[in-house]
């Protein structure tokens, strides 16, 4: 009789194992402070997710390089290190030299197509080149199309006051339009230019102006000049083989929460980035807003040399990935 009853609270348990069971967490690393807006929207992310999911689904979110460095985001969810990873785009740079086609100087900066840019052509170009490196992107989140150029000297608002300037690069190719002007660029992560800069390791910032604020530039940089110079993509990734087993209901969930937040960031990363320009006023910088005849100049000089490298390192698909850009 013992043994029956046991038995029977057994079978009543097995549902609420089997919920137990059922639970999966998505780590997800990033680089961001938490202050930066996208670090905001991937805040929001996880709880929607959630929501969605009544609790079975959790969004581990690690800011800050807390489980990777930004290098080391792709080659750690691509093993299964880490379920997922928010990383810039550019940040591919020769593994993916195509990602590279939003730091063509003054090329992809139109808010228009900017918000085109998801589920488009060109962005499934982009989805099958990581999905051949091993991840699946499933969002991406527009960080900004208004890069600030810092300096604590002198202000950058002509070509030629470049001439001499240690200044924050991107990558090799991005790097270019900078050695145009007479820079020398010096590739480091956003998470260490701020120590970069207040030591004296490089002269001046590039970086978005959202960015320029919540890593609070203001303390080490006295000038800013504010120019639609490129475009720059956070964007979320998944390991393939993680997400492959995850039921049904769930991908849909984080694919339905992926989708909003991605969609959360344009007026977000708007609204963020003319606060931006207020506070770094209010703190003292020195803001020049770039006008349409400086932009041309800038143009003239810094967008030929990045766009002939990126030519040159994707010649199968650069081109076409231009005219997908172009038709949004």
């Amino acid at each position: 009789m013992r043994n029956a009853f046991l038995a029977a609270l057994a079978l009543l348990a097995l549902p609420s194992l089997a919920h137990a069971q059922a639970k999966v967490t998505m780590g997800l690393s990033h680089q961001l402070p938490p202050a930066h807006h996208i670090a905001k929207v991937v805040e929001a992310f996880a709880a929607d997710v959630k929501a969605r999911t009544n609790g079975e689904v959790e969004v581990k979110v690690f800011g800050a390089s807390q489980a990777h460095k930004p290098a080391e985001n792709f080659p750690a969810v691509a093993r299964g290190a880490i379920e997922s990873a928010i990383v810039v785009n550019f940040q591919w740079g020769n593994t993916i030299p195509e990602m590279n086609v939003t730091v063509i100087p003054y090329f992809f900066t139109d808010l228009e197509k900017l918000k085109k840019f998801p589920g488009s052509p060109a962005a499934k170009i982009l989805e099958a080149k990581m999905e051949a490196k091993g991840v699946k992107n499933i969002a991406w989140f527009f960080t900004t199309r208004q890069s600030i150029f810092t300096s604590a000297k002198k202000p950058l608002k002509a070509p030629d006051d470049f001439k001499g300037i240690k200044i924050r690069g991107l990558n090799k190719m991005a790097d270019a339009a900078l050695e145009a002007v007479g820079a020398s660029p010096s590739a480091l992560p956003g998470d260490e230019v701020y120590n970069g800069l207040q030591t004296g390791i490089i002269d001046a910032g590039l970086t978005d102006v959202s960015a320029a604020e919540s890593r609070k530039y203001y303390e080490v940089q006295k000038y800013g000049t504010v120019a639609p110079y490129f475009t720059v993509y956070f964007h979320l990734f998944v390991n393939p083989a993680w997400w492959n087993k995850l039921e049904p209901k769930h991908r849909d969930a984080i694919a339905a929460a992926a989708k909003k937040a991605e969609q959360d960031s344009i007026g977000i990363t708007e609204k963020t980035a003319a606060d931006a320009i207020n506070v770094l006023k209010q703190k003292g910088m020195e803001i020049h807003l770039q006008t349409p005849a400086e932009s041309k100049t800038w143009q003239g000089v810094m967008q030929k040399p990045v766009l002939d490298g990126f030519l040159k390192a994707s010649p199968e698909d650069g081109q076409k990935l231009i005219d997908a850009i172009n038709k949004l």
